[in-house]
C-alpha cells in the first residue's frame, strides 16, 4: 500500500465514483489520476517535463536529492525546484521530502484547465482540485483507526495537498513511528515535506501533541492529524468523519 492512504483502490478510499480513473507510470513517479475525462497523454507529457527538470538539476546539483537539511538554490532554477526548497525551507527537511507532493501539483495544475475536477496522487500524497467536497479515507497501518475515519475536504479548500508520512507503512523514510502523518495545505509540496518533518517527531502518543504545535506554526497549513496505534490527535480546519464500514 502507499505510505499514507490506502489509494490504489480509489472506490474505496476516495468518494469520486462520477470521475475518469487512468495511471501514468515513468520510473519512480507513479501517478493515479482521477479527472472528468481521459488525460493520459497530457498527464505523460507534464510528468516527463518535470522529471526532466528535476534530473537535470540533481545532475548539476546532487546534493538537492540528497541533503536532509534545507538548501538554498540557484537564481532562475525551475519552479517546481524552488518550490521544493521554499516547502524545505518552511519544514526545516531536505528539498526530496517534498518530491512526491511537488509532482502532483505540477502535473495538476497543469491538467487543471481541461479538468475542473481533479485528483493526483503520487505515493500517496494528492493534489485536490474541485467544486464538490471529496471525502478522503485515511490508511494508517496496521492502526485500529485505519479505514474507520475519513477527511472531508471542503470544495472552499480547493485546491489543496493532502499528504501523509508513516513511519510503519512504506518505503518512504521516516526517523519517526507515526503510522499516519497527515497535512492538509493550499501548496502539496509544503503538505508533502511538513508531513515528513511532522512524523519525524512521532515515536509514540507522548509525541503527538508536539507534532500538531509544529504544524500550527507553519504557515500555509490548515490541518494535521496524527495516528499512532489507537491514538489520534487533530489541529486545524479538518473536518474528520467515521466510515461506516472498512474503506
Amino acid at each position: 500500500m502507499p505510505k499514507g492512504f490506502g489509494i490504489r483502490t480509489y472506490q474505496q478510499w476516495i468518494q469520486a465514483d462520477e470521475l475518469v480513473q487512468f495511471r501514468v507510470t515513468i520510473q519512480e513517479s507513479d501517478l493515479l489520476l482521477l479527472a472528468q475525462r481521459d488525460l493520459t497523454d497530457l498527464a505523460r507529457q507534464t510528468l516527463i517535463y518535470y522529471r526532466s527538470q528535476l534530473e537535470q538539476y540533481i545532475a548539476q546539483y546532487p546534493d538537492f536529492r540528497l541533503s536532509l537539511q534545507p538548501i538554498p538554490v540557484k537564481s532562475g532554477s525551475p519552479s517546481i525546484i524552488q518550490a521544493m526548497a521554499a516547502a524545505a525551507q518552511q519544514a526545516e527537511v531536505g528539498p526530496f521530502a517534498s518530491v512526491a507532493g511537488a509532482i502532483a501539483e505540477y502535473v495538476g495544475k497543469t491538467l487543471l484547465p481541461f479538468s475542473p475536477e481533479l485528483l493526483v496522487e503520487n505515493g500517496g500524497d494528492i493534489f485536490l482540485a474541485g467544486t464538490r467536497d471529496r471525502i478522503i479515507g485515511i490508511y494508517a497501518g496496521n492502526s485500529p483507526l485505519t479505514g474507520k475515519i475519513a477527511l472531508k475536504i471542503a470544495a472552499s479548500q480547493m485546491p489543496c495537498g493532502v499528504c501523509t508520512s508513516s513511519g510503519t507503512v512504506g518505503p518512504s523514510l521516516s526517523f519517526g513511528k507515526a503510522d499516519a502523518a497527515v497535512i492538509l495545505a493550499r501548496s502539496t509540496a509544503l503538505a508533502d515535506a511538513c508531513a515528513t518533518a511532522m512524523g519525524n517527531m512521532v515515536s509514540t502518543p507522548a509525541h503527538i501533541e508536539q507534532g500538531l504545535q509544529f504544524a500550527a506554526q507553519i504557515p500555509g497549513v490548515e490541518g494535521a492529524v496524527i495516528i499512532v496505534g489507537k491514538e489520534l490527535g487533530v489541529w486545524g480546519n479538518l473536518q474528520l468523519v467515521k466510515t461506516s464500514s472498512p474503506m
